[in-house]
């Protein structure tokens, strides 16, 4: 039972892909058309600072397993390196997660693992705080100040087999079957 529903699992989300594809909600960006490198030197500020303007996305976020991944972690890998890769944001720059006490803001898989280190945007964003909408013009500048998702397949840092199974993860952290 277990496999056949994995395999619909696995159908559906190709088969849901394909029509994103097909539809054109999904376009391969020219060079030209690509997004924008934010700024240099930015610093790891937290999701919490996140949720001072997107309050909705941070709740959505709270309910879900990655802004737990920290606290899913067992005492004797809370402070693991490679564990901290996945389970924190920023874990080994000069501003990101180093440790429970001193950067607890960073522990778990926060907003920043996806778009980068958010200092920055922060700081860019600051005069649009009141502004019920944005004009195209701060919009452009809001979105070039971060990344809407970092480049590459970020996803797959992570999540690189399914549930653990066949990783570097502890055997006794491993999904089963």
């Amino acid at each position: 039972m277990y496999k056949w529903t994995r395999t619909v699992v696995g159908v559906t989300i190709v088969a849901l892909w394909g029509v994103v594809l097909i539809s054109g909600s999904a376009t391969v960006a020219s060079a030209a058309d690509a997004e924008p490198a934010p700024p240099e030197g930015q610093e790891y500020i937290g999701a919490k600072k996140c949720a001072a303007c997107h309050f909705e996305q941070f709740m959505t976020w709270k309910k879900d397993k990655h802004s737990k991944s920290f606290e899913l972690l067992p005492k004797k890998y809370q402070e693991d390196a490679k564990c901290l890769e996945c389970h924190s944001a920023g874990h080994g720059e000069p501003s990101g997660f180093k440790d429970i006490k001193s950067t607890p803001n960073l522990a778990g898989t926060t907003c920043e693992v996806c778009h980068g280190p958010g200092s920055k945007h922060e700081e860019v964003c600051k005069p649009f705080a009141k502004a019920k909408k944005l004009t195209d013009e701060q919009e452009k500048t809001a979105r070039d100040s971060i990344w809407m998702v970092l480049p590459g397949n970020i996803c797959i840092t992570c999540h690189k087999t399914k549930a653990h199974k066949e990783s570097e993860t502890p055997k006794e952290l491993r999904k089963k079957d």
